[in-house]
C-alpha cells in the first residue's frame, strides 16, 4: 500500500468516525470493573514477578555506532539530530537515510524457540517485545503502510514465530507499542528531519492509523498478556486519547492488561501516576521504588542489563548476575515485578553476556523460585542484610528471608519481628535452623558460610498474621 493510498484510506475512516463523534464515549473498562474483577484480571501478572523485555528493530543495524559516535541505541534517529547537533556534529540523519537500515536488517540467526527457552530457563513468566518503537518501524508485516519487516531481506514474521514459541514454553506473550512515531507523517509533533512527510500532521488521522496497527497485533498475535505503551509524554498525546485507546483495545481483548503509559499521568521515571491515570499498573524505569505501595497496587520496574535498551556493540557495562538477582528480589519484596531487558543484534542473537547472565539467574531461580513467584511484599522494615517476601496460606504465614550479606558470626538477626517462628530452615537444602527471641528481634543460627554467594533464602513459618514492630516496607 502506498503512502498516498494510506492517507486516502485514513481520511475516509476519520470522516466516518467524525459522524460518530457526537455519541457518548464509554469510560475505561478498568473504571467499571469491580475490585474483584480487576484483581482476577491482574492475577497472573501479580504472581509472575519476573519478565523479559526485548528492544529489537532496524536500529540494531548500526549497532550503536554512527558518524564517529558510539553511544547510540534505539533512539539513534532522534539522537543524531538532537544531542549530536548540540555537541557540534555537522551530520544529520534524515528519515530517508534512516530507512536504508531496513535494507540491511536480515536476522537470519533469529531462533524464536531459543529466545523463549532462554526466558523460561531464566525463570521469566512473560515476555514483552517491541512491535514498534519510536522510529515507527513495525516488526510485523503490517497491511497499514510499508515501513515494516516486509520491506527487509528477512521477510519472515518474527512476532508470529515468537508468539508461537512463547505459547509452547508456557510464557505470556506481550507487546510493546510506541505512541510517539518519528516516521508516520500524521503524528502530531513532526521532526524537521522527517524529509518524507509532506502535508501537515493530523492526530485524528494518526489515531485511526494507530488503532489499525493495534487491531492487527491483537488479532494476529493474541491473546496478548500485556500491551506495553510508551512515548506518551509529548503534547500531541492527551488523556482523552489514552482513554479512547484503552477502551478500544480492551474491547478487542477484555482480559488484556495495559500499562499506565497509555495515559498522561506518569510521574517521569518513577513510573507511578500523579492523580487519576489510565491503565492498569505503574512502570518505574531504571529504578526500583524505595518502598512498596500497598496491596492492590501493581507495578513493574523495567531495567537494562547494561546501559542501552537497543543493541550497542560498544556497551559492555553489564550488571553482574548478583546485582540482577538482587534487583529481582528487591522488586518482589516490595510487591512489584522486574522486567529485565535484552537488546538483540541485527543477526537475531542475544549478546553473549546477556545469555550468560540469563542462565545464571535461571540457576538461582530454579532453586529459589518458591520465594519469588506469587509472593507478597514483606512485612518487615529495612533489613541490613537483604530483603523479605511472604506468602499467606490460611492461618499460616511463610516469610522468605533473602540474605545478601551473610552474617560472619553465624547469627542472622531479624529486627522488628515480634512473632515467634514455628520453624526455620534453609530453602534449598531443607536444613533446619534454630531460632530464638531476643530484645533485638528473632535470632536464627545459620551455617558459618553462605550456601549461596548471590542470595541464600531462609524460610520462617509463622502461625497467624505476622506481628512486627515497624510495618513499613
Amino acid at each position: 500500500m502506498t503512502l498516498k493510498t494510506l492517507n486516502l484510506l485514513v481520511l475516509a475512516t476519520v470522516t466516518a468516525l467524525a459522524v460518530q463523534a457526537e455519541e457518548p464515549q464509554p469510560q475505561p473498562q478498568r473504571l467499571t470493573e469491580t475490585p474483584e474483577q480487576y484483581a482476577q484480571r491482574m492475577k497472573w501478572f501479580g504472581e509472575a514477578r519476573f519478565g523479559m523485555f526485548i528492544h529489537w528493530g532496524v536500529y540494531s543495524v548500526p549497532a550503536g555506532e554512527f558518524d564517529g559516535g558510539t553511544n547510540y541505541g534505539e533512539w539513534i534517529l532522534e539522537s543524531v539530530n538532537g544531542e549530536d547537533q548540540k555537541a557540534g556534529h555537522a551530520y544529520r540523519l534524515p528519515v530517508s537515510k534512516y530507512e536504508k537500515f531496513a535494507d540491511e536488517f536480515n536476522p537470519v540467526k533469529f531462533n524464536a524457540r531459543e529466545w523463549a527457552h532462554l526466558a523460561k530457563q531464566a525463570g521469566m513468566k512473560y515476555l514483552v517485545i517491541t512491535s514498534k518503537h519510536h522510529d515507527g518501524f513495525d516488526m510485523w508485516p503490517s497491511q497499514v503502510g510499508d515501513w515494516n519487516i516486509g520491506r527487509t531481506p528477512f521477510k519472515r514474521d518474527p512476532l508470529k514465530e515468537l508468539s508461537e514459541a512463547c505459547h509452547a514454553e508456557g510464557i505470556q506473550f506481550c507487546l510493546y507499542h510506541s505512541i510517539m512515531d518519528w516516521h508516520q507523517p500524521d503524528y502530531g509533533i513532526r521532526r524537521p528531519w522527517n524529509d518524507l512527510a509532506t502535508n501537515p500532521p493530523n492526530m485524528d488521522r494518526y489515531m485511526v492509523y494507530l488503532k489499525s496497527q493495534l487491531q492487527e497485533i491483537i488479532t494476529h498475535y493474541g491473546p496478548l498478556g500485556i500491551l506495553w505503551f510508551d512515548g506518551e509524554w509529548e503534547d500531541a498525546w492527551t488523556t482523552d486519547r489514552g482513554i479512547e485507546i484503552y477502551n478500544y483495545i480492551r474491547g478487542l481483548q477484555p482480559n488484556l492488561i495495559v500499562n499506565n503509559r497509555v495515559g498522561r499521568a506518569r510521574a517521569g521515571m518513577s513510573g507511578m501516576n500523579k492523580g487519576a491515570g489510565v491503565g492498569d499498573y505503574g512502570t518505574p524505569e531504571q529504578e526500583i521504588p524505595a518502598t512498596g505501595f500497598g496491596p492492590g497496587v501493581y507495578w513493574e520496574s523495567c531495567m537494562t542489563m547494561n546501559d542501552h535498551w537497543g543493541y550497542n556493540q560498544h556497551d559492555q557495562n553489564f550488571k553482574s548476575t548478583s546485582e540482577l538477582v538482587h534487583n529481582l528480589i528487591d522488586c518482589a519484596s516490595k510487591g512489584g515485578n522486574y522486567l529485565l531487558n535484552v537488546g538483540p543484534t541485527s543477526e537475531g542473537l542475544f549478546p553473549a553476556a546477556s545469555v550468560e547472565r540469563l542462565k545464571q539467574i535461571g540457576e538461582w531461580m530454579h532453586a529459589n523460585s518458591e520465594s519469588i513467584y506469587a509472593t507478597e511484599a514483606g512485612p518487615l522494615g529495612h533489613l541490613p542484610w537483604g530483603r523479605c517476601t511472604q506468602k499467606t496460606q490460611g492461618s499460616r504465614t511463610t516469610l522468605y528471608l533473602h540474605v545478601f550479606d551473610w552474617p560472619s558470626d553465624g547469627k542472622l538477626v531479624v529486627p522488628g519481628l515480634l512473632s515467634t517462628p514455628n520453624s526455620a530452615r534453609l530453602l534449598v537444602s531443607g536444613q533446619k535452623l534454630h531460632s530464638s527471641k531476643t530484645a533485638d528481634g528473632i535470632v536464627i543460627e545459620v551455617p558459618q558460610e553462605a550456601p549461596d554467594k548471590i542470595s541464600t533464602t531462609v524460610v520462617l513459618r509463622i502461625k497467624g498474621k505476622v506481628q512486627v514492630a515497624d510495618a513499613q516496607h
